[in-house]
């Protein structure tokens, strides 16, 4: 497990966070109650994954015409100053533009696309912190392994917690309305 997840609230500020240099090898630093949590380069079908499925919803903001909401790829997202925590969500659908920083209202959809790597103490504090941020929308992505096939979640936030509004899993088109719009995602153009 990570240090950034063994203890309650860490020194490092989003302030420190956003300070940092930019990554020279490609991996991302995320400040998770605020410590230091850094991933290595996001693999192939990690980005591929993320990628075509950013297609997939940029498709769907623009055949109905919502000239205010953006998808974005891998973009850093001021979460809670309290909390100690920024994040990076490998596709957001955002509401206004902005600098190097969204702020965590911008965020109308967060998309994570799990690796198998990600431990569940991480998975569970990413989606505790979308939720204290407010963040209408969660889809989570499980990769394809050797014993599970890929795996779309879509969840709404309900109160203080997320609740799963729909679950993907075979290929073809499914159209999703826990999002900000409705959105038409297909599983096989993934490029899996």
């Amino acid at each position: 497990m990570s240090a950034a997840l063994q203890h309650p609230i860490g020194p490092h500020t989003v302030e420190d966070w956003l300070a940092l240099p930019p990554s020279e090898d490609g991996s991302r630093t995320e400040l998770i109650q605020g410590h230091l949590h850094v991933s290595p380069a996001p693999s192939y079908w990690h980005q591929l994954v993320a990628f075509e499925l950013g297609v997939q919803i940029r498709n769907a903001i623009r055949a109905t015409g919502s000239p205010d909401l953006r998808a974005v790829p891998a973009v850093n997202v001021k979460i809670s100053s309290t909390l100690r925590t920024g994040l990076i969500p490998d596709v957001a659908i955002v509401d206004r533009p902005t600098g190097v920083v969204f702020p965590a209202e911008a965020l109308m959809l967060a998309v994570e696309v799990w690796s198998p790597g990600n431990s569940r103490a991480e998975r569970e504090a990413k989606m505790t912190g979308y939720a204290a941020a407010g963040v209408p929308f969660v889809w989570t992505v499980d990769q394809k392994t050797d014993l599970h096939e890929v795996k779309l979640t879509a969840h709404r936030l309900d109160g203080d917690r997320y609740v799963v509004a729909q679950t993907v899993r075979v290929p073809g088109p499914v159209t999703i309305t826990a999002a900000p719009l409705p959105i038409t995602v297909d599983l096989g153009d993934l490029g899996l």
